[in-house]
């Protein structure tokens, strides 16, 4: 599936770009060839697959970045929080390659579509380039962080690592998610986390309800 920048209005957004940038011909550069997207709660903004025609950066909320194998087996990777954007995204449009990651709303969540025939010429701005290099950095380092709890932790830390992850992202301990939601993006199997979840509750570590899970 190809996706297609929305024609809606390109509503001001400078504050927004002004937290993360001081260039004021980049940000004018920016905001006046991007289009905003709103995005409900579990929304799908890009899926694996997709020839990418522009790179997200987050206004508010949260997006869930998410790897996906060809037999639909996911793995969380990261976050992206408002001022940030996908390292991802911006490998693939620079190299032309489609999308190796779903990228899903958290929450209710808005963006800033930048076209990906603007991303090359925003490099002339070294503002530009020192924040895609932070974006590089800081995505290698969540991405090792992935590694390592894959390679050398045990179901139980994974599960525990996500429900935090969760509860940062979206402000609350109380979480609305499945077990079977859990188990798919922790590739691994719902009787294993329900199992697990239940051990965590006898420990006193979180709270399970119907369909919600508190982290104590």
């Amino acid at each position: 599936m190809e996706l297609i920048v929305p024609q809606q209005p390109n509503f001001e957004c400078m504050d927004t770009l002004q937290t993360i940038f001081s260039d004021n011909s980049l940000i004018q550069e920016i905001n006046s060839r991007s289009k905003r997207k709103k995005l409900a709660k579990d929304e799908v903004l890009i899926s694996p697959g997709d020839t990418l025609l522009f790179v997200p950066l987050v206004l508010s909320g949260v997006l869930r970045i998410i790897r996906e194998d060809d037999e639909g087996r996911e793995v969380f990777l990261y976050h992206l929080y408002p001022a940030q954007t996908c390292a991802m995204a911006v490998n693939c449009c620079q190299a032309g390659k489609k999308s190796m990651v779903k990228a899903i709303a958290e929450d209710d969540t808005e963006v800033l579509l930048i076209p990906v025939n603007l991303i090359d010429q925003l490099f002339k701005h070294p503002e530009w380039k020192a924040f895609i290099n932070q974006t590089y950095s800081s995505r290698f380092e969540e991405l090792i962080e992935v590694i390592d709890l894959v390679a050398f932790n045990n179901l139980d830390r994974k599960i525990l690592n996500y429900l935090e992850k969760k509860k940062e992202a979206l402000h609350t301990p109380v979480l609305a998610v499945t077990h079977q939601q859990i188990a798919v993006e922790l590739n691994t199997h719902r009787e294993a986390v329900s199992r697990l979840l239940r051990t965590m509750e006898q420990k006193g570590i979180v709270k399970l309800g119907r369909n919600t899970i508190e982290i104590l």
